[in-house]
C-alpha cells in the first residue's frame, strides 16, 4: 500500500464525513500513515472476541475501535466546530503551523 503524508495527529479532534457513523465526533487515538488509516475514539466500534489467555484468563466480549480511512475524516475547525480542511503557513519566527482552512485559526 502508497504511503499518504498525512496532516492529521494523534489527539486532534475529528468528524466521520462518511460511512455508519457519519456526523459523530472524536479524538484521534492512533495513525496508521502506511494504510492511510486513523484510530477515532467512539467510531466504528466493533465487538471482538477474545480466547482466555495469561493476560485476560477470563477472555470473553471486548468493544474495541476499528480503524477507518484517512478520508473519512476531517478535521474539526477549532472555531466553528465544523469540518474544514488543514493547510499550513510560516510565522515570522520561521516556526511552521497548521491552519484550519475554514476559519483560518491555527491548530494545536
Amino acid at each position: 500500500m502508497s504511503s499518504v503524508k498525512t496532516k492529521l495527529k494523534k489527539g486532534d479532534g475529528v468528524i466521520v464525513l462518511t460511512g455508519k457513523d457519519k456526523g459523530k465526533k472524536g479524538e484521534i487515538l492512533k495513525v496508521l500513515p502506511q494504510e492511510s488509516r486513523v484510530i477515532v475514539q467512539g467510531v466504528n466500534v466493533v465487538k471482538k472476541h477474545r480466547k482466555p489467555s495469561q493476560a485476560a484468563p477470563q477472555g470473553g466480549i471486548e468493544t474495541i475501535e476499528k480503524s477507518i480511512h484517512i478520508s473519512n475524516v476531517a478535521l474539526v475547525d477549532p472555531k466553528e466546530e465544523k469540518p474544514t480542511r488543514v493547510g499550513y503557513k510560516a510565522l515570522k519566527d520561521g516556526k511552521k503551523v497548521r491552519v484550519a482552512k475554514r476559519s483560518g485559526e491555527t491548530v494545536e
